[in-house]
């Protein structure tokens, strides 16, 4: 049977880096509250203009071709993972086939939050072990920035977020240990309601009693959006963080455990885990879970803030520049986010 590999790898920030202490300018926060909570010191915010989500992907897609010594007229097809699309509709996967000028390719878009780009990359594998595609460009990117509620009143939510874009080239692998090992993917929509962004939406408020107070605006509650609904900060993102951390710090040690089962394996091989970086505390407890040493895992969620599903590929490829992931080694992907979504890739590097 084919195995796929990561045959090149890139990564996009944006120039402009946003401190804690910059963000003391909207709202009523602190640098030690930020980093006692999450972890993080700064993030990167792109321009207003400029710089969209699919652009950003485009930037992340050139670095990882270039690596794997292919071009954009080579690529098969495209995975693209995002909750924060240029457009409502089209998607970004058609967006970065017109400015890479590619073929005309089948583009797939995914969204699965913070589990997108694992999610991605396990659909671009199975492609890749059926032969029905030799190269595809998986790419995880997001513009969080031009959607944050940047007051005190959405603080818990805004500090956290970054913008970026990491993007991979997959392809049939040569060696039978190489390449990705195995994927595995679950959800539970039980708790949906918990980190989403309610509008615009059409589920006209049927879902739940909880946030039906929200809503007694009738031009709030009957519309795809109104000025009711930005009235009542109805459009920016909702987190009830405990409950996000609770069920993280399960479900990722967990699933991890899954994929070095199903390849015989335990925690102890693993040479480099990279986590999504959702929080820094939740990093560490996974990490305290698996009894793994820090020089097995890579964080940089400090610099980027969370990237949802940009961060993974962000942080992977950081750490493979860094040389902290080598021919040979045991790497392990692991996401949870909005969804509840969760999953995990097992790789030879």
């Amino acid at each position: 049977m084919l195995h796929s590999k990561i045959a090149g790898i890139g990564m996009y920030v944006p120039e402009q880096v946003i401190s804690n202490q910059d963000l003391t300018k909207y709202m009523d926060t602190s640098d030690s509250w930020i980093q006692e909570r999450t972890g993080i010191k700064e993030r990167r915010f792109a321009k207003r203009t400029g710089e969209t989500t699919a652009s950003m992907g485009v930037e992340a897609a050139k670095v990882a071709m270039k690596r794997a010594g292919t071009t954009a007229q080579e690529i098969d097809f495209i995975v693209f993972a995002t909750l924060s699309p240029d457009y409502y509709f089209p998607g970004c996967g058609v967006l970065v086939q017109r400015a890479l000028k590619m073929k005309e390719i089948g583009a797939l878009d995914v969204r699965n939050q913070c589990s997108g780009f694992i999610y991605a990359l396990s659909v671009a594998d199975q492609f890749i072990k059926s032969g029905m595609y030799k190269n595809i460009l998986v790419i995880g990117s997001e513009k969080h920035s031009f959607g944050l509620d940047l007051s005190t009143r959405g603080r818990n939510v805004s500090v956290i977020f970054g913008d970026g874009a990491g993007a991979v080239v997959l392809q049939p692998a040569t060696g039978e240990k190489q390449g990705i090992l195995s994927t595995h993917l679950h959800s539970d929509g039980e708790s949906a309601e918990m980190l989403a962004m309610y509008n615009p939406g059409t589920h006209a408020n049927f879902w739940t009693d909880r946030k039906l107070a929200d809503f007694e605006d009738a031009e709030m509650a009957d519309m795809f959006m109104s000025h009711a609904m930005i009235d009542h900060a109805q459009n920016f993102p909702f987190m009830d963080g405990p409950t996000v951390f609770k069920k993280a710090v399960v479900k990722m040690p967990e699933v991890v455990m899954e994929a070095l089962a199903a390849n015989q394996l335990v925690p102890a091989d693993i040479d480099m885990l990279i986590p999504h970086q959702a929080n820094l505390r939740i990093s560490q407890f996974v990490q305290q879970q698996l009894g793994l040493r820090d020089d097995q895992v890579y964080n940089n969620i400090q610099q980027y803030g969370n990237t949802t599903a940009a961060s993974i590929p962000i942080a992977l490829n950081e750490a493979w520049e860094k040389g902290k992931i080598k021919a040979g080694d045991l790497v392990c992907l692991a996401s949870f986010g909005s969804g509840f979504t969760w999953g995990s890739a097992l790789l030879r590097w």
